[in-house]
């Protein structure tokens, strides 16, 4: 069977549809169900239970994705040997990453990079943090740039830098008046325990990105649980909302610095200056192409000479071997 035939085939038990993994894919509902008769034929026995909304696949069709999974991860780590063989840092490499750090950190990378790697062909997908993590263990991405923690047993990585998490809050709140916060977040922030916040709304980013429960963790280790007005999973969205009025939020230090909503929030650092760590990470034990060594390798040299030139502190750690 052709290699493009189980990406088809996992595409509907991705999507739970056939019509919906027609349209992802970009073909025709009829040729697509053509195709998944053509493979279960070949197969002898159905993949998907037809009665199922949305479709599930049988037991035979569970070990069919799970071999096709297999087979494609073969397939794409030969290219990428072939690719090697044939010459240095070329190819094609799928980096995972948030909107956020598309925006505010990989532009400032990305051009230093293309200079230096030409043959380098970067493809970008964006999404939550859960759904990346899911991409690269699924082969969907070969490098994604996450945050602390991730799970050591399925990841391999190299830590880029740590960025301090900082309260925003609208001017008007009654603690932004009563501790003098600065509507600037340069400079040395005024300290306001999150505790003091256990009646005020807070904006929380979505549950798949890491921060959603840096959020509660900070609230529940102040002995409360925060009020939440809303969830979003746009970083400049919370910082505008609260900016607005509408409550309290917690946000990197980079993005505080690099976007400014037109009306002005207030910030403060909390007392135990909590911080998270942004890596480059990829499947553990996955071979690693000469693109993918290439763009890992500058990335982490990137963070390190750039400094507070791209808006944020340097890791002091040792990056993690390329393993």
């Amino acid at each position: 069977m052709e290699i493009r035939h189980f990406h088809y085939i996992r595409t509907i038990y991705e999507m739970g549809s056939i019509s919906r993994a027609a349209e992802k894919l970009y073909i025709s509902q009829p040729s697509l169900s053509q195709l998944l008769k053509s493979v279960e034929k070949k197969v002898g026995a159905p993949l998907f239970d037809r009665g199922s909304q949305p479709l599930r696949p049988t037991t035979i069709g569970q070990k069919y994705l799970e071999t096709a999974q297999r087979i494609m991860e073969l397939d794409t780590e030969f290219h990428r040997y072939v690719e090697d063989e044939l010459g240095c840092a070329q190819g094609t490499l799928v980096v995972g990453s948030s909107p956020f750090r598309s925006t505010y950190f990989l532009a400032s990378f990305l051009p230093e990079f293309q200079e230096q790697y030409p043959g380098i062909r970067l493809q970008l997908a964006e999404h939550t943090s859960k759904r990346l993590e899911e991409a690269v263990l699924s082969g969907d991405a070969d490098l994604i740039i996450a945050t602390q923690p991730v799970d050591a047993n399925a990841f391999s990585f190299a830590e880029l830098y740590s960025e301090e998490m900082v309260l925003v809050l609208p001017a008007g709140h009654e603690l932004s008046k009563q501790y003098h916060l600065p509507q600037d977040c340069r400079g040395t922030l005024p300290l306001l325990p999150i505790g003091l916040l256990k009646d005020t709304p807070f904006i929380q980013m979505h549950s798949e990105q890491k921060l959603h429960q840096q959020l509660l963790s900070l609230c529940e280790e102040a002995g409360f649980t925060p009020k939440i007005y809303l969830q979003t999973r746009s970083m400049e969205t919370a910082l505008t909302l609260a900016a607005a009025g509408l409550g309290a939020t917690l946000l990197p230090m980079t993005l505080l610095r690099a976007f400014q909503p037109k009306t002005r929030p207030c910030y403060a650092a909390l007392p135990t200056r909590p911080r998270r760590h942004a890596l480059v990470a990829w499947r553990k034990k996955s071979y690693l192409s000469h693109a993918a060594r290439a763009f890992i390798d500058s990335l982490v040299n990137y963070c390190r000479d750039k400094g507070d030139d791209i808006l944020f502190l340097p890791c002091t750690w040792p990056a993690s071997p390329l393993t």
